[in-house]
């Protein structure tokens, strides 16, 4: 217990505080910018069992923010890194880990076996399913997120609170989603609200303090100032008994795509009509020699690509902004045939180490 002095000492968590973390059980879902610190302090304070849930591999741009990994650590698996760091951080911690994303076919399983998870994810479906098997399962999760210079946090579904639908009832289309690769986000911003994330599964678990039930912190990093939003329980959305049949952004039109390794291997072929999305400056810092670039907003195809009788490949950094090109150019070119291009320059970059 000597490791803990300095918390079991405070009036207010004690001995008590220190063997309900041991006891406690946390699935953090998702090993990037805000479950990593998170982790690292949840690790440090002595929760006793750790759940990490991711099947990504670390890449050059994820240092930025993504602080636990190296240089050295760039193409492996983050499970395996973040694993082997958190082990020689704390040798008394019980680890699980699940090599997998969170699918609806998993979510039931895997969150049943934790009081806790923490939401450390980049994308709506993700939320709302660890939302609706939250709901069903009455387990509390504590949500973060981030955009620019700022960042949000919530703890759902805690003691008949709101949940995450009574804050966001419907997913947002791809349309209205924010592209983290074209808007960014400040390096220390996950940091941050990872920690406040952590803090507040100390405070689900042990019961001190005041949960951010029912309030959306709003964290603008800019000014340092906090900004809580109060918000209503919705009945309806605690109903939740079954997942829904697909947590896809709601979207009905078929986008023909390619796999970053199969697009490697034509390029090996011969030249490709390949048309590169992003913005100028993205463009600028790092492109394929044979890409033409046409940002998405100024999407307007030349005559050269128009008279191409060849299949168009569309890419931009991370696959998102090239499946809305392709969406609109399948409606106002028919006759072209049009592929984006999964994961763009971040897989290729990946495949190419």
């Amino acid at each position: 217990m000597d490791r803990y002095t300095r918390q079991t000492g405070l009036a207010d968590f004690g001995p008590e505080g220190q063997q309900k973390l041991s006891k406690a059980k946390v699935l953090v879902v998702g090993l990037g910018g805000l479950g990593l610190p998170a982790l690292q302090y949840l690790n440090a304070m002595g929760v006793g069992t750790l759940g990490l849930m991711d099947q990504d591999t670390v890449d050059y741009h994820n240092l930025q923010r993504q602080v636990l990994y190296t240089e050295a650590d760039v193409g492996q698996a983050k499970l395996t890194v973040t694993l082997q760091r958190l082990q020689s951080q704390n040798s008394q911690t019980t680890f699980i880990a699940h090599d997998t994303f969170l699918t609806k076919d998993n979510a039931l399983d895997v969150i049943a076996k934790y009081d806790v998870v923490l939401d450390a994810t980049d994308n709506f479906p993700t939320r709302y399913l660890i939302n609706d098997a939250c709901v069903i399962l009455n387990k509390p999760f504590v949500y973060g997120a981030l955009h620019g210079f700022e960042g949000h946090v919530s703890v759902f579904n805690y003691q008949n609170g709101p949940t995450y639908r009574c804050l966001y009832p419907e997913m947002p289309s791809m349309e209205e989603i924010p592209n983290c690769d074209e808007n960014g986000v400040l390096g220390v911003i996950p940091g941050i609200i990872g920690n406040l994330q952590a803090l507040e599964v100390v405070k689900l678990v042990t019961g001190i303090g005041e949960v951010l039930s029912g309030k959306l912190l709003v964290f603008d990093g800019l000014s340092q100032n906090y900004l809580k939003i109060a918000f209503q329980t919705n009945p309806e959305h605690q109903k939740i008994r079954q997942l829904q049949e697909t947590y896809q952004t709601p979207d009905c039109s078929v986008v023909p795509s390619i796999s970053a390794k199969d697009f490697s291997q034509k390029r090996l072929t011969g030249s490709l009509v390949v048309l590169d999305v992003r913005t100028s400056k993205e463009f600028y810092q790092d492109h394929l020699p044979e890409a033409l670039n046409i940002p998405l907003q100024e999407l307007e195809l030349p005559n050269t690509v128009l008279e191409s009788k060849e299949p168009i490949y569309v890419i931009c950094q991370s696959g998102k902004r090239s499946e809305l090109a392709v969406k609109q150019l399948q409606e106002t070119h028919p006759k072209l045939s049009f592929y984006h291009i999964l994961g763009g320059m971040n897989k290729l970059r990946i495949l190419t180490q």
